[in-house]
């Protein structure tokens, strides 16, 4: 399973950007993907999450209203559209997959990662 990322950028308070998670290698079957992000010196958090089959999403507390993922399963893609962007969600945002029947916003659940996109807010 590889995942890319993209789509990340500097950019104001109160900005908007999109992230893309190119999936590949995923087999078929209950899969999700999460996004997650992580600043230098705290420990990776969860924001959003997607359940392939049936797109059931799932969102921290501290996005809900601001973040919004979704999936293109043709292009095999996966977004978060993130708005109203603060200060304190600059990070390095990762996409993840993992194999289960539901999904869960902890890092630890994830078996495959990308290599992250840089997101800056000033």
């Amino acid at each position: 399973v590889q995942l890319v990322e993209s789509g990340g950028g500097s950019v104001q308070a109160g900005g908007s950007l999109r992230l893309s998670c190119e999936v590949s290698g995923i087999t078929e079957g209950t899969n999700c993907i999460g996004w997650f992000r992580q600043d230098p010196g705290k420990e990776r958090e969860g924001v959003a999450a997607i359940m392939i089959l049936g797109a059931t999403t799932y969102y921290a507390d501290s996005v809900k209203g601001r973040f919004t993922i979704s999936q293109d399963n043709a292009k095999n893609m996966v977004y978060l559209q993130v708005n109203s962007l603060k200060a304190e969600d600059t990070a390095m945002y990762y996409c993840a997959a993992v194999r289960r029947t539901y999904c869960l916003l902890n890092a630890n659940e994830y078996n495959y990662w990308g290599q992250g996109t840089q997101v800056t807010v000033s």
